[in-house]
């Protein structure tokens, strides 16, 4: 998705780059499926009658920071304000993929179908060549897979057939509560600490956007909601929704932005 300096801008890039690809098989489920003008959902007081609730089991946990919480609560607030109601109390089941089943595609298959369709192009051709010539952050070392991990499971796997089935269940659990609930987003922090500097494995890292959104494959829109730590550090709120539902979540997060109006534009880029 884009990442830009306004929802506004976000959503010009995004009405471009939406819809099907067909170097990238997940979007082959929006085949057929019409295209809305989402510079429509532009509305300053979108936030009026909606119902959003609080996902506390994205960012609750032992490490979570009390800043983090509090400028949360503060835009719970705001959004009331605007003319949201705020449900509490939601919990999601919580879905379990097949024990054993293995790994379908994953880093090391996907970087090098990516490399291989580049061909000649690219500087190097497979994962195991990044590894071998050491350019990159020695904070990363450890994440990278070595030449003698395997490379992967191919869509047609039983992996992957095992990874769809999986996230097909955990999408039917958001949607059964928020259907439940009549709610038209979930709400939480996007990260539950605040972000630490490069080569910093020790600090407590809460990055909540790495399971609900993508593993549901649903929609999510993360907006500024403040600052921490003597007011420098920025963080977000992420705003998930159904499948298909990004014109509610860009409306919704678009006039969380227009009440609360958190982003400070860095010195070196004014604009």
């Amino acid at each position: 998705g884009p990442m830009a300096r306004t929802v506004a801008d976000a959503v010009a890039v995004f009405q471009v780059i939406v819809g099907e690809d067909p170097e990238d098989p997940m979007t082959a489920r929006s085949h057929g499926r019409a295209i809305p003008n989402y510079k429509a959902s532009l509305i300053p007081n979108g936030l009026k009658g909606a119902r959003v609730g609080i996902l506390r089991q994205a960012y609750e946990r032992q490490t979570t920071d009390d800043e983090i919480v509090k400028v949360f609560m503060q835009a719970l607030e705001d959004m009331r304000k605007a003319g949201a109601e705020v449900v509490d109390g939601l919990t999601i089941e919580q879905v379990r993929r097949q024990q054993g089943a293995g790994t379908c595609r994953g880093f090391k298959y996907d970087m090098n179908e990516y490399l291989a369709a580049r061909g000649q192009k690219a500087p190097v051709h497979t994962v195991d060549e990044i590894v071998a010539s050491g350019k990159f952050d020695p904070s990363v070392k450890a994440r990278l897979p070595q030449p003698t991990a395997a490379a992967g499971n191919g869509p047609d796997s039983e992996a992957c057939k095992a990874d769809q089935a999986y996230r097909e269940a955990f999408g039917a659990a958001i949607t059964k509560v928020m259907d439940q609930e009549r709610l038209d987003a979930l709400v939480y922090p996007t990260w539950s600490n605040p972000p630490r500097a490069i080569g910093d494995l020790t600090s407590p890292g809460g990055d909540n956007s790495q399971i609900y959104s993508p593993t549901s494959g649903f929609p999510a829109i993360n907006v500024p909601m403040g600052y921490t730590r003597d007011n420098q550090l920025p963080i977000g709120i992420t705003l998930l929704g159904r499948a298909w539902d990004e014109a509610r979540l860009i409306r919704l997060g678009y006039a969380y932005e227009q009440a609360a109006k958190h982003r400070r534009a860095p010195v070196s880029t004014p604009g």
